[in-house]
């Protein structure tokens, strides 16, 4: 399929219609799921799935419920590296969302500064969501600063080096009033989630990511950080 035909494919409101109803209805099932069945995830992990969902829908769904919930049946590092990507997915997320509707949507800048704003807001927004929960457990900043500013980068820059590449390979000539400009929105994040998975897979690997709390016990999740 060539680059001219996956563009219209994504460029209909229709198709953009049907993802966002999709959207809705996961999220509206998480946020029930996690206020019924799971309940002592910690509030931060729990605003981790939300958003992970609302970027991704039902493949945001599906993470959750192999990875992210009580009801798993064992733990494993497949699952470990998917809920690490998650938090570092949520906030990143974030911030591409804002660097593209200010570089191309509101300024329609040129892809060299699209790609520089909207990594930068990415990586701020990223980095911030993993060293709070750090600083909220008692850590001080400048030790929780250290201990995240190797994992998380490499994470964040797989993460929005995919995304926002795709993004503006797919999008980057539309602007907010075409179908287009959301549909590769939507498509750039999930692509950038999946490529900073083994990423992480390898970081928990080597003990530098601690891939949070495995939720099936209650005390760990309730207390989940990073590391």
């Amino acid at each position: 399929m060539t680059l001219d035909q996956i563009q219209t494919l994504l460029d209909t409101w229709t198709g953009l219609g049907i993802w966002l109803a999709l959207v809705a209805a996961s999220v509206a099932w998480v946020v029930y799921d996690l206020r019924t069945s799971n309940s002592h995830i910690a509030s931060m992990m729990q605003w981790v799935w939300g958003l992970t969902v609302l970027y991704s829908g039902p493949v945001g769904v599906a993470i959750y419920r192999f990875s992210g919930r009580k009801q798993i049946a064992t733990d494993s590092l497949a699952r470990k590296g998917f809920r690490s990507v998650a938090h570092c997915y949520s906030g990143c997320g974030v911030g591409e969302i804002l660097g593209v509707l200010i570089s191309v949507g509101l300024f329609a800048m040129g892809n060299f500064w699209a790609a520089i704003i909207t990594f930068t807001l990415a990586y701020i927004f990223g980095f911030a969501l993993n060293i709070g929960p750090m600083m909220q457990n008692g850590m001080a900043f400048k030790e929780a600063l250290k201990g995240a500013f190797v994992a998380e980068t490499i994470s964040i820059v797989v993460m929005e080096a995919v995304a926002i590449t795709t993004d503006l390979y797919l999008g980057g000539q539309s602007t907010m009033d075409d179908a287009l400009f959301w549909s590769s929105l939507y498509v750039s994040l999930s692509l950038g989630l999946f490529a900073a998975w083994p990423a992480n897979l390898l970081l928990i690997k080597f003990g530098l990511k601690g891939g949070m709390g495995d939720p099936r016990d209650e005390d760990a999740a309730a207390h989940a950080h990073c590391h």
